[in-house]
C-alpha cells in the first residue's frame, strides 16, 4: 500500500471512529431497554465481568452499570477488584446510582471459576451477561487479555501462560456460566475476544470445525514453541502466542455459536466475537490509539443489541462485522 493508500485507510478509520463516537452519544429507546423490561418483570439483569479492574474490562463494567444493569466486578486481585467497583459507584454524580459488586475470580484456576459459578447459583440465581476479559438468557463477553509483548517484541517464552489464559480460560467460563444463564424472550449474547495453514483452513471452514481441530491446532502450537522451530511454520508474525490464542476462541466463538443456535424460543444464546482495536492499556504498553472507553464500545453495543437485531456466530470492529 503506497502513501496515499495509507492516508486513505488513516481517514477511513478516523472517520468510522468519529461516527462510533457520536453512536455512543445515542440514548436507547426504551422498547429497546430488554434488561428494562426484564427488571419490570422482578428478574434482577446480572452482568458478570472478569478481569474488570483495569482497561477494557473495567470500561466494560462500567458502561454496563451506567446503562442499568447490575454488575459484578470479577478480579484475581480482590483487592483491585473492589477498588474498581468503588470508583464506578462514584462516578455516578448526584442522587443517582449504580449497581455494582465485586468478587474475586482467577479464570486460570478451575476451583476458583467453579467457586464463582457456585455463588453466582446462590446469590443471584443465575446471570444473565457474561463479559470475559478481554441477553436474555443471557449475554457472555468474551475477550482474550494477556500479552507479554510490548512494541516490537515477539517473544514466545510465555506462550504456555497466554494460551491457558485467554484460550482456555474463556473455554473454562463458558462451560460454567453457560448452565447459568438465566432463561427470557429476549434471547442470550455471547460475545468473545491460527498457524499451520492446513489447520487454519480447517478452521475457517465450519463445517470441518470441532472442539478437536481447535485443542489440536493449540497443541502443535506449544509443541513447537517448546522445539523452537515455530517461526518456520506459518504462525501470525505479530505477537505470535496472544495471536494464537485470539484466533482460537474466535474458532470457539463460531463453533459455539452453530452448537447454540438450536436452542428453544426464550433460551437462545447469541454468541459473537469482537475486537477492541489498538486500546491504550497496560497490555499495550500505553501505546494504542484509542481509549479503553473507545475500545470497549463493540463488546458493550453487542451485549445491549435490541433483540431485533441480534446476530449469532459473527466477527466485530467499531461496531460493524468483519471478517474472521
Amino acid at each position: 500500500m503506497g502513501k496515499k493508500g495509507k492516508e486513505a485507510a488513516r481517514e477511513r478509520r478516523e472517520q468510522r471512529r468519529r461516527e462510533v463516537t457520536h453512536l455512543r452519544t445515542v440514548p436507547y429507546e426504551p422498547h429497546q431497554r430488554w434488561w428494562d423490561h426484564l427488571e419490570r418483570a422482578s428478574a434482577r439483569v446480572v452482568a458478570v465481568v472478569t478481569g474488570a479492574n483495569r482497561g477494557i474490562g473495567f470500561e466494560a463494567a462500567r458502561q454496563l452499570a451506567l446503562h442499568g444493569l447490575h454488575v459484578v466486578v470479577a478480579s484475581r486481585d480482590a483487592e483491585r477488584g473492589q477498588v474498581a467497583a468503588e470508583l464506578i459507584r462514584a462516578e455516578v454524580p448526584g442522587e443517582a446510582s449504580v449497581s455494582v459488586e465485586w468478587r474475586q475470580l482467577d479464570v486460570t484456576d478451575a476451583a476458583s471459576v467453579k467457586a464463582f459459578a457456585a455463588w453466582a447459583a446462590e446469590t443471584h440465581g443465575g446471570i444473565h451477561v457474561l463479559v470475559s476479559r478481554f441477553p436474555s438468557s443471557s449475554l457472555l463477553l468474551v475477550s482474550c487479555r494477556v500479552n507479554f509483548n510490548k512494541g516490537a517484541e515477539n517473544s514466545v517464552e510465555f506462550a504456555e501462560e497466554v494460551i491457558e489464559t485467554n484460550y482456555y480460560g474463556t473455554k473454562r467460563m463458558i462451560d460454567a456460566m453457560i448452565p447459568l444463564m438465566k432463561p427470557s424472550p429476549y434471547g442470550g449474547r455471547i460475545v468473545n475476544r491460527i498457524g499451520d495453514v492446513g489447520l487454519r483452513d480447517q478452521l475457517l471452514n465450519d463445517d470441518c470445525l470441532s472442539e478437536e481441530l481447535i485443542d489440536e491446532m493449540i497443541t502443535k502450537f506449544l509443541e513447537q514453541v517448546k522445539q523452537s522451530n515455530w517461526p518456520s511454520n506459518h504462525w501470525p508474525q505479530m505477537y505470535t502466542d496472544y495471536s494464537v490464542s485470539k484466533l482460537a476462541v474466535n474458532a470457539y466463538t463460531r463453533l459455539m455459536a452453530k452448537r447454540l443456535s438450536d436452542q428453544a424460543e426464550g433460551q437462545k444464546i447469541y454468541m459473537n466475537c469482537f475486537c477492541p482495536g489498538w486500546v491504550k492499556t497496560a497490555m499495550t504498553g500505553w501505546e494504542g490509539n484509542i481509549s479503553a472507553e473507545e475500545g470497549a464500545d463493540t463488546g458493550v453495543w453487542l451485549a445491549l443489541l435490541p433483540q431485533e437485531q441480534s446476530t449469532n456466530g459473527k466477527f466485530f470492529a467499531e461496531r460493524c462485522e468483519i471478517s474472521f
